[in-house]
């Protein structure tokens, strides 16, 4: 075997490797032997079948796969031999009019990952902006979860029915004089203004009274999941059995109670636990931003065109397809277009920090256990089909990219940490909005100056919101009731907004994957061997 050196340009590398017939058919010859007591021939007694007679059966399989496993063999030895880093896996085919019996030539091109050398972690600096809980703030917690478990009391009989009113009611609904199934219930609540049912149908209950008993007619959306109903037009007997006014719902002990709750204070104990919980992610944003910066700030080396093309692919991906879901998707792919360059960078920004927190985790000993990878591997299998997940399962252990793209999120998280462990913090308390202002401030900045980096366009932060914090009841059944089919389909959600780890903090694919074994590409000349997935 003979390997030439065609390319050395920065982080570019190029071979020539030219595996001899001779090697080729030695190890045919050797294959042939291996094979031989297992071939089953007619007029021989098996295991005595001649070895040129197993080789004029088998050879063009057994030349196939010997090429296939000599060439990654020959690959896998020149990465060892030269020492070399792959980035990605490396492009591997045969050169054109190879045939049996001839001199195999093989191109190999690979991009390396750049020699970093480990930054220095002594003398981090970081502020850690920390948000008490105020009595405002969990009073305002409070209020949402009771706005949630309205009530509602019996009004007067000559009371009609406004928005904002509970209408309890009998109804049968028909298509072209037909009831149709999920058209008919008894004692439903209805919300005047709620939204709840098909469009028209609250509006037609407005004003109405206890007793009262009206003939609407309503049409079903052209989008309505039903297909026998989207469209159709429908008449509903409705019955007013009720008309109900909300009452005030008041935060205390027997509203904790019916929450399932011991008490107003575990209630209280609780929900500041959830807003403590959600301020500190916001804190670890801030100061995870503050930590990125400051790197991509103090490193700067090529990185891997490939790579940086393959993390823009993956980010151009998503945004195309949040852009698909706008109202006005031409004028949203417009937008996306002119911001191309700004995206381009941040993928570069990103594989940049990814090779350096990899650096900064292998110098420090900072690891994935062999249980984390395993749940790691659990976790990802849950989104397949049940009959799915074990082959998933298989295909991840057998594949080092793969783990390497489940394993990077954690490994980031975990060096990120160990930092965070070895840096001055500094603590100062804010509020909510003076930490979300930070955060947003940090994107907003201008990138520092740097010899080769260029400057990256940094898009306002997407705030959070605080979710609703109501706890879950302790034995509260579910109510197996059926839901009439006049209620109105839940709307979709407006088109996504752009993360703002896109095009702010760029999240860094920590890990340094190992390059995947490549086999030949098939050659245009006849008796070639297929290419080996």
């Amino acid at each position: 075997m003979q390997i030439v050196e065609t390319t050395n340009e920065g982080l570019k590398r190029a071979y020539t490797i030219t595996i001899t017939a001779k090697d080729i058919d030695d190890k045919i010859d050797a294959e042939v032997k291996k094979v031989a007591p297992q071939v089953r021939m007619p007029g021989f007694r098996p295991g005595k079948v001649p070895a040129n007679l197993v080789r004029k059966m088998h050879g063009e399989a057994l030349h196939a796969d010997v090429l296939n496993t000599t060439v990654r063999e020959s690959v896998d030895g020149l990465i060892k031999d030269k020492k070399l880093r792959p980035a990605l896996q490396p492009k591997v085919e045969m050169t054109e009019g190879y045939e049996q019996g001839k001199d195999a030539e093989v191109k190999v091109e690979v991009e390396v990952l750049p020699e970093i050398e480990a930054p220095s972690i002594e003398g981090l600096k970081l502020e850690k902006l920390n948000v008490p809980v105020s009595d405002e703030q969990l009073d305002e917690a409070l209020g949402k979860i009771a706005e949630g478990q309205k009530s509602y009391k019996d009004a007067a009989k000559t009371k009609k029915a406004a928005e904002g009113d509970q209408l309890i009611i009998d109804f049968v609904g028909r298509v072209d004089g037909e009831e149709f199934e999920g058209g008919k219930a008894e004692g439903a609540p209805l919300v005047i203004g709620s939204g709840q049912f098909i469009p028209g149908f609250e509006e037609q209950l407005t004003g109405a009274k206890k007793g009262d008993e009206k003939t609407i007619t309503v049409t079903f959306p052209e989008d309505y999941p039903a297909e026998h109903l989207a469209g159709k037009e429908a008449e509903f007997d409705i019955t007013v059995q009720q008309v109900k006014t909300e009452t005030e719902t008041k935060v205390d002990d027997d509203f904790a109670k019916q929450l399932g709750l011991e008490g107003i204070d575990k209630l209280k104990e609780l929900v500041k636990g959830q807003i403590e919980q959600e301020s500190a992610g916001l804190t670890r944003t801030q100061m995870k931003r503050q930590l990125l910066d400051t790197l991509a700030a103090d490193h700067d080396f090529d990185v891997p065109p490939t790579m940086v093309e393959a993390e823009f692919d993956q980010i151009w991906n998503q945004l195309t397809q949040e852009a698909a879901k706008e109202d006005d998707t031409e004028a949203a792919m417009k937008e996306l277009e002119a911001e191309k360059d700004d995206y381009k960078r941040i993928a570069e920004r990103r594989v940049r920090l990814g090779l350096l927190l990899s650096e900064i985790g292998q110098a420090n000993g900072v690891e994935i256990s062999q249980q984390e990878m395993q749940m790691l591997i659990q976790q990802a299998a849950q989104q397949y089909r049940p009959e799915d997940r074990e082959r998933f399962v298989e295909y991840v252990r057998n594949e080092p990219m793969a783990q390497a793209q489940l394993r990077a999120p954690l490994y980031e998280d975990k060096v990120v940490d160990f930092l965070f462990d070895k840096a001055e913090v500094t603590e100062r308390e804010v509020t909510r909005e003076e930490l979300e202002a930070a955060i947003e401030a940090e994107e907003a900045a201008p990138a520092p100056a740097k010899k080769k980096a260029p400057a990256k366009k940094k898009a306002p932060a997407k705030k959070e919101t605080a979710k609703k914090a109501a706890p879950k009841k302790a034995d509260a059944k579910k109510a197996d009731e059926k839901k009439p089919a006049a209620k109105k389909a839940p709307a979709k959600k407006a088109a996504a907004k752009k993360d703002d780890a896109k095009k702010g903090e760029a999240k860094p694919a920590a890990k340094k994957a190992p390059a995947k074994k490549a086999a030949a590409k098939k050659p245009a000349a006849k008796k070639a061997p297929a290419k080996k997935k």
